[in-house]
């Protein structure tokens, strides 16, 4: 990376440029540069004022793949506490079953089955290293002071002029670029500076974090933990990387009346400790701790002429009652990422950028819609729209939400509607809806039959994987394949285009995917042993199927073993030999 110190004389012009350095501009640059597009990323704040705050801790399933599927994973897997295990707590008893986490216990169908917890700074020094080892350009204690477009310039053009300060040396310097991204947190200046209007509210409730070395007299200590209290609403008990814990409460009206001076690090720990009574609490070491309020906010638009665009917190904030921010982030990041990279490459039609609003804006909304719920009933407050005995019990409704948003907390849930790159066919031949995560089902190298993940075999790589299941090896089977084949054979844009690749996966096993096959596959031959891959993703024996995997693995499409469909899809998403 280059030095902190950017002045006027270093390079001024970039494909894209983030404001923001947390984890989701990180994360944003580290794609873009991994993929070939020159990336500058400037953060206003410094590394050791960054590390200073404990802030996100989680990574469920499907940020888990995200993360491995883009080669990030490793290093977090070696710092982080891997959580399975949930436990709650009610008047010094453990309820079985428990309420709330539980969805931790219940993960399936994902080699990630379990919670990842990792205090934020390491996720960022680990993104941080990643970012180096690519080659992109990072800046620290740079401010965001302005930004403008040329709309008369072409989209392929630098039209965006963005205008930084020094903090330590107030200078002043210009970037141009193709694209501004605004990763820059709630706060975020982009937004502001762009128009967009920052929609919701901000609640009366206010929360309490504390990180730190604790001992304590609770049974059950390394599992994600929610302990019901009456005065400190639904209280988190987190266990954290390096042997910590994170303590989580609701700091009431009747709390706060207590301490007139306000809040200090000692009311902090002194409430940390009524918080889990009956259980005693000793803070051996206080790492860090915050009051917050409590709101939720979505941007009115995620981009705006087509050259702006908002990311994470930047675009959308709320609780951290379902522990979903930096989760949401990362989606955000990892969706836009090779949807700007195939636009700059011109490989990608308009059409493709333009869903990253739509996809991303409707999930946010999903996760906003009921975190006002989480972020009321963790306070022990009832909804407006709660007409049930105002005298029951808060945390059994908290738990009821949490059922039922297990899938989507998890991440492996998450779905987007059709638009131009989710194109609904023949539902038939395949059960997996286009949109959605496909079964990360197990399947087999030729020769050494070791056993592989399809999420792996499919990584993201900018590019849309074409997957023919083979289905049964029969001469009607084998005739759709020699069909298709003739089809490639002059369509040769659809085997010749960078951002497309080919797997066959067949049924059974054999010596070598030529003689199982009958033929040369298309692209790399996997093994279905068992046809197990077959009937987790509904595929037809008797026909075969295709299944396009988007670059971030959802489901583009589905199909029958046929070139013309085939072709379709692709050249409605992607210029190819145009």
């Amino acid at each position: 990376m280059t030095t902190s110190e950017p002045t006027i004389t270093g390079n001024t012009k970039y494909d894209v440029v983030i404001v923001g350095g947390g984890p989701v501009g990180l994360l944003l640059a580290y794609q873009l540069r991994r993929f070939g597009v020159s990336v500058c990323v400037l953060e206003q704040h410094r590394e050791e004022t960054q590390d200073a705050y404990g802030r996100a801790i989680a990574l469920f399933p499907r940020t888990l793949e995200l993360l491995d599927q883009l080669g990030l994973l490793d290093p977090m897997l070696q710092l982080g506490f891997a959580c399975r295990h949930s436990v709650t707590y009610k008047n010094g008893e453990q309820i079985i079953p428990g309420r709330v986490w539980t969805f931790m216990e219940n993960i399936k169908d994902t080699a990630f089955d379990f919670t990842l917890v990792l205090r934020q700074m390491y996720t960022e020094s680990i993104l941080r290293d990643k970012l180096q080892s690519v080659g992109a350009v990072y800046h620290q204690g740079v401010e965001c002071i302005d930004f403008g477009c040329d709309d008369a310039m072409n989209l392929d053009e630098y039209s965006v002029t963005s205008t930084f300060m020094n903090r330590t040396t107030e200078e002043r310097f210009q970037l141009k670029s193709k694209y501004l991204i605004g990763a820059d947190g709630g706060r975020s200046f982009v937004r502001r500076h762009a128009g967009i209007p920052f929609e919701g509210d901000t609640s009366e409730d206010q929360w309490i974090r504390i990180d730190g070395i604790v001992e304590t007299d609770m049974p059950i200590t390394r599992a994600y933990g929610a302990i019901e209290s009456e005065t400190h609403g639904n209280v988190l008990w987190a266990p954290l990387d390096h042997g910590a814990t994170r303590i989580g409460y609701a700091y009431s009206a009747n709390i706060a009346a207590k301490y007139p001076d306000g809040v200090t690090k000692e009311v902090a720990v002194q409430e940390a400790i009524e918080s889990m009574k009956p259980f005693s609490v000793e803070f051996k070491e206080v790492h860090w701790w915050t009051l917050y309020t409590i709101g939720q906010r979505i941007a009115k638009r995620f981009s705006t002429r087509d050259r702006i665009f908002l990311c994470g917190d930047a675009a959308h904030t709320h609780s951290s009652g379902a522990a979903q921010g930096l989760n949401t982030g990362i989606h955000d990041a990892v969706n836009l990422a090779w949807k700007l990279v195939l636009r700059i490459q011109g490989t990608a039609r308009p059409e493709v950028l333009q869903t990253y609003t739509s996809e991303r804006a409707s999930a946010v909304q999903k996760l906003i819609d009921y975190d006002k719920d989480i972020a009321l009933l963790m306070s022990y407050k009832w909804p407006a729209w709660y007409k049930g005995d105002r005298e029951a019990d808060p945390h059994l409704v908290l738990g009821e939400i949490f059922d039922k948003a297990a899938s989507f907390n998890t991440g492996l849930g998450i779905s987007y509607s059709e638009n131009a790159l989710n194109q609904r066919q023949r539902t038939d031949i395949c059960s997996v809806v286009a949109g959605s995560r496909p079964p990360d089902v197990e399947l087999t190298v030729p020769g050494t039959n070791q056993s592989v993940r399809l999420h792996n075999i499919t990584p993201n790589q900018a590019t849309f994987w074409v997957l023919v299941f083979a289905g049964r090896n029969d001469p009607s089977i084998q005739n759709l394949m020699e069909e298709l084949q003739r089809y490639l054979d002059t369509a040769m844009e659809l085997t010749s285009c960078k951002a497309i690749k080919w797997l066959t996966i067949i049924t059974g096993t054999g010596c070598s995917p030529y003689e199982a096959l009958g033929r040369r596959p298309f692209g790399d031959a996997y093994f279905d042993t068992g046809s197990i891959a077959h009937d987790r993703l509904g595929i037809d024996m008797d026909n075969g199927a295709v299944a396009i995997l988007r670059p971030d693995g959802l489901v583009g499409t589905t199909c029958g073993i046929r070139g013309e469909s085939i072709h379709r899809y692709l050249s409605s998403i992607l210029h190819m030999g145009e």
